[in-house]
């Protein structure tokens, strides 16, 4: 029985394909994961295309994000047994707490080779149980994109009843985004770029939206709908082109938390102007714990699939999320 794999003898979407290796084995305190489901995220797309740099040598396997069945486990594994519905968690060794930095973090397709394979092997403490009604394609949407809007709203925001959130496109982290703001009690305002991800939106459960091709200073019309005062909390999906005009769109004391870096990394503000003489606060933050994991399962939170491509069409899943016309989440199954 062979182990179908997505691999990278060099960078470009073009050069993704769908090869064979042995089935992996566990060692005493690892677990082997038949996957079933693996979601793609920006940092994926980075990757791939070579402006992403991870150290790891060619040939690469890409995927952060997956879900599936336990097929065997180690030795010294007792918290596993063949046959458990499993998701993995991104930073492999977060497991609680606040945060881990960046040179101690271990995290999948990064530190590690991706999970864009029929089996592969994670450490005994990387999984999180599956309750039965998520779908293996809908589990494996969360590890990212899940957990880092958990971290955003209720870890660091800490998201009260009645606050407005302003979320950012439609993405994944900003569905999620929706749908847990949504589910705290916070009144939503959202962004897009059309008029027809504008209905959905509403349909989700946004408040209000905004189209920022027709309203660019779309900060403005946040501040329009919000009486003057602004949103309490945004996640900055966008970076370098969007950081301002996310601070200008909350309150005094208002919260952005930097969520990505879409548009660029690199950021220019003014202290004075942008920061303090307006008591705007800015956080940092990336995907958040097992423990974050395990309370947005229990959140319930369904999350949004805009499409699922069976492995061999790996190519052009990749090129759909390039594109950014997609709305949710897209997956790649096995």
């Amino acid at each position: 029985m062979q182990n179908r794999i997505v691999q990278l003898d060099k960078t470009g979407i073009e050069a993704l394909k769908v090869g064979t290796t042995s089935i992996p084995q566990p060692a005493a305190h690892e677990v082997v994961v038949n996957i079933k489901a693996v979601s793609l995220n920006f940092l994926d797309l980075m990757i791939v295309k070579g402006d992403f740099p991870t150290g790891l040598p060619f040939p690469y396997t890409p995927g952060c994000d997956g879900a599936g069945i336990v097929t065997a486990v180690g030795e010294k594994v007792s918290d596993w047994q063949a046959g458990d519905r499993v998701a993995l968690t991104y930073v492999q060794n977060f497991l609680s707490g606040d945060g881990i930095p960046l040179q101690h973090a271990v995290r999948i397709g990064w530190q590690t080779q991706g999970v864009m394979a029929d089996y592969v092997t994670v450490p005994d403490y990387g999984l999180v149980k599956l309750p039965d009604s998520l779908s293996f394609e809908e589990a494996a949407t969360m590890p990212v994109a899940g957990v880092t809007a958990w971290e955003g709203l209720i870890n660091i925001a800490r998201l009260q009843l009645g606050q407005t959130v302003l979320v950012q496109g439609t993405g994944g982290v900003s569905m999620f985004a929706l749908q847990i703001a949504r589910q705290a009690g916070a009144r939503v305002i959202a962004t897009t770029s059309s008029d027809a991800k504008a209905i959905r939106l509403k349909e989700l459960g946004a408040d209000a939206v905004i189209n920022y091709k027709t309203h660019p200073q779309w900060q403005e019309e946040v501040l329009r709908l919000t009486g003057g005062i602004g949103a309490d909390v945004t996640l900055d999906i966008a970076g370098k082109d969007t950081i301002r005009q996310s601070l200008q769109a909350v309150k005094v004391n208002g919260l952005v938390c930097t969520a990505g870096g879409v548009t660029g990394s690199q950021i220019t503000l003014d202290v004075y102007g942008d920061l303090n003489l307006n008591f705007k606060r800015i956080a940092g933050f990336a995907v958040g714990s097992r423990e974050s994991f395990k309370a947005l399962l229990k959140a319930g939170i369904k999350p949004l699939i805009d499409k699922v491509y069976p492995v061999e069409d790996v190519q052009t899943a990749f090129r759909e999320l390039e594109s950014g016309g997609h709305f949710g989440k897209l997956v790649v199954t096995f």
